[in-house]
């Protein structure tokens, strides 16, 4: 089935996102407060991470294998992307909207995040890892890319304790929208 991906791109330059519900009905939905990943002094993580960091056991990649980390994050017990949430992300990266940033370990794939790109909105979908310390290693990695890239926006969605260790922190919507338009502006390009 082909999506209507301006549409799709509306939706999100607008601050929506799409979730699957328990029954995979896909909807638009949007919070009154945002969680956002710094991408100044602010970002932190975990001293330990860096000794993982300069171990170098990771290399990183973009788009190498788009669909395993898709796949990886939907594999949950409990998942808000469905599969048919799963080929909109597909027609996306055919389109050049979404985007995998991926670690490696030698052949395997460690960890990833999803997101989707507008101008310099990176917005996370997802993450997850299969070997220990690889999605926070994409994590650390994807904020030095963006850094370089001089993305206005992280958009994280929603907050939680992983997230928190690297300084994200939660905006109301009127300060959200702010940065949005901002970052809807300007034209990065993540690779």
């Amino acid at each position: 089935m082909q999506y209507d991906i301006a549409a799709i791109i509306r939706g999100y330059a607008q601050g929506y996102f799409l979730m699957a519900d328990d029954r995979n009905g896909l909807g638009w939905y949007g919070s009154r407060d945002r969680t956002l990943i710094p991408l100044n002094e602010k970002f932190r993580y975990p001293k330990s991470l860096q000794r993982v960091l300069n171990q170098e056991r990771f290399t990183v990649a973009i788009n190498r294998d788009f669909q395993a980390v898709v796949a990886g994050c939907a594999n949950r017990e409990t998942t808000w992307i469905s599969p048919e949430l799963q080929e909109i992300y597909w027609q996306l990266y055919q389109t050049g909207y979404a985007y995998s940033f991926e670690t490696w370990q030698s052949d395997e794939l460690a960890g990833g995040i999803l997101g989707i790109v507008i101008g310099g909105a990176f917005i996370g979908e997802s993450m997850f890892y299969r070997i220990p310390d690889g999605s926070k290693v994409a994590m650390v990695k994807l904020v030095e890319r963006l850094r370089q890239r001089q993305f206005v926006l992280f958009d994280a969605q929603m907050m939680n304790p992983h997230l928190e260790r690297f300084g994200a922190y939660g905006v109301m919507d009127e300060e959200y929208q702010a940065l949005l338009n901002k970052a809807l502006q300007s034209h990065c390009c993540l690779v």
